[in-house]
């Protein structure tokens, strides 16, 4: 069979609305703002709790100071009762040192009670500190990570472009390089096929389809190939590295266009990958042409 370089196909015409972000992405940052919002209000919930207890250690304290206050009252009416009792009765100077002593003993018990009570205050009030110190640290961490996942997300997303075709249909993500097809293999959004081909009349086969490699200019980038597909023969003439090459298929899914990016041009020789449809049946590849 002969080869005719670009023969029209109806199918060629079609034109189809540009592909948006890949919907994952946007989940992926819906889920990452939910989380940082779980662990704000966990954080949160944590503080108050502490807070609230602090309050009513507060609220102990008080009871216990108005208690020691009263205490103090009796006391020194202990000791104004001591007094009147001594000059009435005519106590020994020996019986009122002995109950000043005792006085001075309920006193000196009431001091150390408080201060033990002052003490406990102190160490729940650190406690307490502590508590809420490491809540706001692992919130701090949580904000951190998601920042970091989500400056990551950014990079790969302005990393891996979008351009039009040059049927002029817009692309899915181009790689530019190997690692930048790796990237795209992992998310699996399409098949992909990688390939170096060399110059020849004999199509060699790649994924689904055969190409065969006209000629190259190294210096300018570009090449022309021709694929084979359908039991026609496309011609690609003159296209440059990093552009998205398409041409239809039969049976492509929502007749969505193969892509072929070729992102190393060298003498003779090109390398680059082939983007098909993810549920496209494979559809059978030109007959090579008779010498």
């Amino acid at each position: 069979m002969s080869i005719s370089p670009n023969v029209p196909n109806p199918q060629e015409s079609y034109h189809y609305d540009n592909l948006g972000t890949p919907r994952w992405i946007a989940v992926l940052f819906a889920l990452l703002f939910a989380a940082l919002g779980l662990l704000a209000y966990a954080g949160h919930s944590v503080q108050s709790r502490l807070e609230q207890e602090l309050s009513k250690s507060e609220d102990q304290n008080k009871i216990l100071g108005a208690q020691l206050e009263q205490a103090n009252t009796r006391i020194a009416d202990m000791k104004g009762q001591l007094d009147v009792t001594s000059q009435k009765i005519g106590m020994t100077q020996a019986e009122v040192a002995e109950a000043k002593s005792r006085a001075e003993a309920i006193r000196k018990s009431q001091v150390a009670s408080d201060q033990k009570l002052s003490a406990q205050i102190t160490e729940t009030q650190k406690e307490a500190d502590a508590k809420i110190g490491a809540v706001a640290t692992d919130v701090t961490g949580a904000k951190k990570d998601i920042e970091a996942t989500r400056t990551d997300l950014e990079a790969t997303k302005s990393k891996l472009e979008r351009t039009n075709g040059d049927m002029g249909v817009m692309s899915g993500l181009i790689a530019r390089n190997k690692d930048d097809l790796e990237e795209l293999k992992r998310r699996g959004d399409r098949n992909y096929y990688e390939f170096t081909i060399q110059k020849s009349k004999t199509p060699q086969r790649v994924g689904p389809v055969s190409v065969s490699l006209n000629k190259t200019d190294q210096k300018k980038s570009k090449y022309t190939m021709t694929v084979l597909v359908d039991d026609r023969a496309i011609e690609k003439k003159d296209k440059t590295s990093g552009e998205p090459v398409q041409f239809y298929v039969k049976g492509a899914a929502k007749q969505s266009p193969y892509e072929i990016v070729v992102f190393d041009v060298g003498k003779n020789q090109i390398a680059g990958y082939l983007a098909t449809p993810k549920d496209s049946g494979p559809p059978a590849a030109a007959a090579p042409p008779k010498p």
